[in-house]
């Protein structure tokens, strides 16, 4: 009999945030898997770190590459999507030996997360369940206690990788927006807001951890010039509708690259 693949969102980085039920599956996996850099260390399992048994089988998933930059022959594309393939058969290895394998996610799973790609190819074998978890994007909310949107209000979602004019004219357009993918990319996210007219009443957010005590945010005035490419948030007030002002949020996680159709 087949193991159960589980996709398991971990929220944005503060242990506390991680629902019971992800827990739960934490702790009775017979494999943990997680995403990591090069550098060896991934995030994901930091987060989970108390939840992992000693002797559980453990299977590191290190990215070939965190930027456009490759010697691959297919480019970045084609090394991710040969990553993504290499990562599938090792999990699938482990279901075929009837093991559960927990895949951890920062955040949510399915939002910008890796799991989808193993998802994409291990669903229509194995047995997979998503758990979701709390986003950055709630989190930024979160820490500068400003809400999203009201009532009717559209809430528009965008990676800060969009070409500065397409991400100016978008958050021109729109009433609360969500900016992800920050690091490299802040000073044209900046450039794009000020561009929108939406950049005087932004604040800003960096944690490690999304711990309300970790979060420091700031005003636009004193923004940095560029951010740490790891956990970091905007939020902007915008235009006001007639239920109040629609906050802009920026956020990001840059231990993850770019999601890329694989």
């Amino acid at each position: 009999m087949s193991g159960r693949l589980y996709g398991v969102g971990l929220g944005p980085g503060d242990p506390e945030l991680i629902t019971l039920k992800a827990a739960r599956l934490i702790r009775e996996a017979d494999v943990v898997a997680y995403h990591a850099g090069r550098h060896g260390s991934s995030i994901a399992r930091t987060i989970a770190a108390d939840l992992i048994r000693p002797n559980v089988v453990e299977e590191q998933l290190v990215y070939p590459v965190t930027t456009g930059i490759t010697e691959h022959p297919g480019g970045y594309a084609g090394a991710m999507a040969d990553f993504y393939e290499e990562c599938a058969a090792r999990l699938a290895e482990h279901l075929q030996q009837g093991r559960d394998v927990v895949l951890l996610a920062e955040g949510d799973p399915l939002f910008y997360g890796s799991y989808m790609y193993m998802h994409d190819r291990l669903a229509d074998r194995f047995h997979t369940e998503v758990v979701p978890g709390v986003t950055s994007v709630a989190a930024a909310s979160a820490a500068v206690a400003s809400p999203l949107v009201r009532q009717t209000d559209v809430l528009t979602v965008l990676p800060g990788t969009l070409p500065e004019p397409e991400l100016a004219r978008r958050l021109a357009d729109t009433q609360g927006a969500v900016i992800l993918k920050l690091g490299r990319t802040f000073p044209a996210v900046r450039r794009a807001l000020e561009a929108a007219g939406r950049l005087g009443d932004a604040s800003y957010c960096r944690s490690r951890t999304w711990t309300r005590r970790a979060c420091r945010t700031s005003r636009s005035s004193s923004w940095p010039g560029t951010p740490r490419p790891t956990r970091s948030a905007t939020s902007t007030r915008g235009r006001r509708s007639a239920h109040g002002p629609s906050p802009v949020s920026c956020s990001s996680s840059g231990s993850v690259p770019r999601a890329t159709p694989g």
